[in-house]
């Protein structure tokens, strides 16, 4: 399975709370941040609601 990578770029003050909260549940804590994630359709929800807060880089699994 593939795996993305996930880096918080920009910051979420000003923005709804839900999408702090996805951050959140994303296991991302602070601006510069990444984190490793199974590309799964859940992931890629979580990912495309705060698309203006994070980079993501797919990564093959082999």
């Amino acid at each position: 399975m593939a795996t993305i990578h996930v880096t918080w770029r920009k910051s979420a003050i000003g923005y709804r709370q839900d999408q702090k909260d996805t951050i959140r549940k994303l296991g991302l804590r602070r601006l510069n941040q990444t984190v490793q994630h199974p590309d799964t359709p859940a992931i890629r929800g979580m990912v495309e609601k705060v698309r203006h807060l994070v980079v993501v880089e797919e990564v093959d699994a082999s």
